[in-house]
């Protein structure tokens, strides 16, 4: 399984991905499920993927192959004028992935599935993030959905839901993610440390910063024990409901 979220500020984008997979409760590895593109000045794209790891190995590779200089290699997220235009491709070469390795050419079967965020920013136009559906289609952030989740999304929502703030700086957004990813750690074993994180700056057009979060990783402890003793303290400050 997996847990990815896309979040769009005032200030920029953050994205935050788990790096487990598993083929079994006993079978647990890491891969990296989140890949940047960039071309200074001129655009960022990045793109994290849930799913069957095939289909999605398959994707970025072929959307890698189709980003290189070479002048035949079209389309690419690397020359589309908007982020639109580049969802649009992504979901494209992601029906094209699952019709390929579909024995009926389903481009939706559940055994080649995946979603996937993908967001950034392009001269001209503002930072944005989307997310892809199997079948190819896709939908925008919006003011009243600021954020999407792929993967094991149920444990991490609430918290998103209830602190989210569009005015956060970076640094709490982040914060605030961990909780989220904590979250569904200790409520699904096929979601796991390392995290990865990438933030983008509106209109800077080159990533503000990245980094991974390790299992050993100090304030990440101190976040995810702190979290769990503000929560009791918060449970027994609570009215008590007489029957």
């Amino acid at each position: 399984m997996t847990y990815c979220v896309g979040l769009r500020l005032n200030r920029g984008l953050v994205f935050m991905s788990d790096t487990r997979t598993n083929a079994g409760v006993d079978n647990f590895s890491m891969t990296r499920k989140m890949f940047t593109w960039e071309a200074p000045g001129e655009r960022v794209i990045t793109i994290m993927t849930a799913g069957n790891l095939a289909t999605t190995q398959s994707l970025i590779s072929l959307l890698e192959e189709r980003s290189k200089s070479a002048a035949d290699r079209d389309p690419s997220i690397m020359r589309e004028p908007t982020m639109f235009q580049v969802a649009r491709l992504v979901g494209a070469t992601l029906q094209e992935v699952i019709a390929y390795s579909s024995p009926t050419g389903d481009t939706s079967g559940s055994n080649f599935r995946a979603t996937v965020i993908v967001g950034g920013q392009i001269a001209g136009g503002v930072p944005t993030i989307f997310m892809v559906y199997p079948e190819g289609n896709f939908v925008e952030v919006t003011e009243e959905t600021p954020f999407f989740q792929i993967g094991e999304t149920k444990y991490g929502k609430p918290i998103l839901v209830r602190a989210y703030d569009p005015e956060m700086t970076f640094e709490d957004t982040v914060k605030l993610l961990l909780v989220s990813f904590d979250s569904t750690v200790k409520s699904n074993l096929s979601v796991g440390l390392p995290f990865d994180i990438v933030l983008y700056e509106k209109d800077a057009f080159e990533i503000h910063k990245r980094a991974r979060v390790e299992a050993d990783d100090e304030v990440y402890h101190q976040i995810s024990s702190g979290w769990g003793d503000a929560l009791k303290e918060a449970f027994v400050s609570l009215p008590t409901y007489k029957l």
